[in-house]
């Protein structure tokens, strides 16, 4: 007797039809699929169709490689498709399903060795990186003539195989670079991304395919209210298991970090970072990761990992991440104020990339897509074309301006060409105003209300002077963000870092609605209530707010977001004295630091900061005040190595060249330090009388 059960199937078999039909199989929907959604790649996959046709020129080994989620996999599925397409059997390894001995990989390639046309593509090829002699030396020259080998790894292969003379022809290496822009493109559409997000996915993921494909998937099931696409945490998770994975140590995790956060990582840097860890073998562990590049000035990793690390540690860890940044920008700021020219422009260059990391800043910068442009000095040929060129964009009395500072300040104008072809992208200068005389108002009226502006409020005194940022004028952008007008920032930095004497710094922006965001984020604020003000004119009061202070404001303003409001006027206070006689009476000061009855006739006596009428009262609170600035320099880690320097040299009966010899020094490192030392107390005391008071 049937069970209900089996009476029910036996109905449904007489219900069908007796004879079977074939359907294919689901591995043939895959590879459809796979053939759908595959984007570019098109001088890879015409190389495989050569090698396929057994070209006399094309080679029999194609070795692909490139770092994670950069599509070798889908490449080598894109050739298995074409593999079989023409009639050729195909055998694909995965190394990552087999353990990785000779004996396991030769059993999961077998069929290749008795296939005289077979195809055999071999995937994750780097965990074959200890048995690669034995690949290339004992398995593939047991391979029949007729097969076609695809070896697909995240690093590129040994340099025994170049070096080997028959390899060399028979071989041929490939990196995987990323998407272009129109590929990248096609990839989100196809994923069915919102177009009016394709710009923010492609500023974060540039051609990475596995990075695009997770963020459209994101973006695909997110609003679209008009909000700025930033990727979710599932995203940059995701991203770094696959392209980063397990890490040696907390050690090479912190190298790794420094490696996501500075513009390009030297064991120099790692050194100052890391002080208790082994720099040259981090960096030397960093320089062989897949997804790191070697550049001219240190190792760098691919932009889309960059941002994952970066993003993922100041979540994760904000306030290790603030220490290491402020490690990395006082090493920076060092350089900048230090080094020669060209050495201190590549810091000013990485100084702006670490401050600018923040995801809302990227707005104010240039497209990673663009044409690189570089800074240039301008030449006396340049000159006819600036002033053409500020005709065109800001009218005839910018021309005329142009033409007038070129004339008395040429060495302040810097171009900015592009590096492709040298086209002249724009221009800026940067003036040094000690005074507005009569001919500079009528010639360029906005220099002249800049110094007006800060005038109002705390006049530069005798010895000091303004520094204006002019003639933003780019023909392609004009007024907007792009790569020519980083170098604006770079240069307004590097100028700001390394000014003597600077009261005031001021900026030009023609449109300060777009801009304010980031001139409230770099501390300049729009002096309020005066008619006839030039508009956009930012300005910085470098007496109030001395550099150390403005930088660790930045820092601080990097986690917070966007500023919600623009930055105020500071309350400085500003004095009637000369800058240059109160530097020589600090000098003169510190070498009588010992001795009440030559402090008792120092010119500082007068600084409004000794707050004691005459006699030893006033000496006294005059020693006070050197003790605090000396101070100073041994609590601040920059400063530090200064601080033994000073106080050997006038607290102690030693001759220069003893105190030299006492540091372990070479005396001319001892002088330069010491003019560093001097200096920097000479900057403190000045800050100090121009705010009105001492700190506690």
């Amino acid at each position: 007797m049937a069970t209900e059960d089996s009476a029910s199937r036996s109905a449904g078999e007489t219900s069908r039809p007796h004879a079977p039909v074939r359907r294919g199989r689901f591995a043939d929907k895959l590879a459809t699929a796979r053939m759908h959604n595959f984007v570019g790649r098109e001088e890879e996959v015409e190389l495989f169709r050569r090698a396929l046709r057994g070209e006399p020129s094309a080679p029999s080994v194609i070795v692909l490689h490139g770092p994670g989620g950069i599509g070798k996999s889908a490449l080598l599925q894109r050739y298995a498709v074409e593999a079989r397409g023409a009639g050729r059997p195909v055998v694909s390894v995965d190394t990552r399903t087999i353990y990785p001995s000779p004996t396991a990989f030769e059993q999961a390639a077998a069929g290749a060795l008795f296939q005289d046309d077979c195809v055999l593509l071999v995937d994750s090829f780097e965990r074959c990186q200890d048995m690669e002699e034995w690949v290339r030396n004992r398995f593939l020259p047991r391979l029949p003539t007729g097969v076609l080998v695809v070896l697909a790894g995240r690093l590129p292969p040994d340099p025994l195989w170049r070096a080997d003379l028959g390899w060399r022809d028979l071989m041929r290496v490939v990196p995987l670079p990323e998407l272009d822009a129109d590929q990248a493109a096609a990839l989100l559409a196809g994923q069915g991304a919102d177009p009016t997000a394709h710009g923010e996915l492609l500023s974060f993921a540039g051609g990475n395919p596995l990075a695009l494909r997770l963020a459209a998937e994101v973006a695909a099931h997110g609003t679209t209210d008009g909000t700025e696409w930033a990727p979710s945490r599932t995203v940059i998770e995701q991203l770094l298991s696959h392209l980063v994975g397990e890490l040696p140590s907390p050690a090479h995790r912190r190298a790794l970090e420094v490696c996501g956060h500075a513009l390009d990582t030297t064991e120099d840097l790692l050194r100052v970072v890391l002080p208790d860890e082994d720099a040259t073998q981090l960096f030397a562990w960093l320089r062989q990761l897949p997804f790191v590049r070697s550049g001219r000035f240190g190792v760098y990793p691919h932009d889309v990992i960059r941002d994952s690390l970066d993003s993922d540690f100041r979540w994760r860890d904000p306030d290790r991440y603030m220490a290491m940044h402020r490690a990395i920008r006082r090493h920076l700021v060092e350089r900048i104020r230090n080094a020669p020219e060209r050495e201190a422009l590549r810091a000013t260059g990485a100084y702006n990339y670490i401050i600018s990391r923040a995801p809302w800043i990227r707005k104010f910068h240039g497209s990673r897509d663009e044409g690189g442009a570089y800074e240039d000095t301008a030449r006396p040929e340049d000159a006819a074309e600036l002033v053409r060129m500020a005709r065109e964009t800001e009218g005839e009395q910018s021309a005329a301006a142009v033409e007038y500072w070129l004339a008395r300040q040429p060495e302040s104008f810097k171009v900015h060409r592009r590096y492709s072809s040298n086209e002249l992208l724009g221009f800026m200068a940067w003036l040094r105003v000690e005074w507005p005389d009569e001919d500079v108002r009528r010639a360029d009226p906005v220099v002249a209300d800049a110094w007006d502006a800060v005038s109002d409020m705390a006049p530069p005194r005798p010895g000091e002077h303004i520094g204006v940022a002019r003639f933003m004028v780019h023909r392609h952008t004009p007024h907007r963000p792009s790569r020519a007008w980083d170098l604006v920032h770079m240069r307004i930095i590097f100028e700001l870092l390394r000014a003597r004497h600077c009261a005031w710094s001021c900026v030009v922006m023609a449109d300060p609605g777009f801009w304010e965001p980031l001139m409230t984020y770099m501390d300049m604020f729009q002096p309020l209530g005066r008619s006839g003000r030039t508009p956009g004119l930012f300005c910085h009061d470098w007496r109030s707010v001395r550099v150390d202070e403005w930088a660790e404001g930045i820092d601080v303003r990097l986690l917070s977001g966007p500023p919600d409001k623009p930055a105020e006027e500071p309350r400085g206070v500003s004095v009637a004295v000369t800058r240059e006689e109160a530097d020589a009476a600090v000098r003169e000061a510190l070498r009588n630091w010992l001795d009440p009855d030559a402090l008792a006739v120092s010119p500082l006596l007068k600084f409004r900061i000794i707050e004691a009428d005459d006699g030893p009262e006033a000496v006294a609170a005059l020693q006070e005040v050197l003790n605090k600035a000396v101070q100073r320099l041994e609590a601040n880690p920059r400063t530090r190595h200064l601080h033994s320097v000073l106080t050997m040299t006038f607290q102690s009966s030693l001759t220069q060249e003893a105190v030299a010899r006492r540091l372990n020094m070479a005396f001319s490192t001892y002088r330069r330090y010491l003019t560093r030392a001097v200096d920097e107390v000479r900057e403190r005391v000045w800050l100090w009388e121009t705010q009105g008071h001492l700190p506690d």
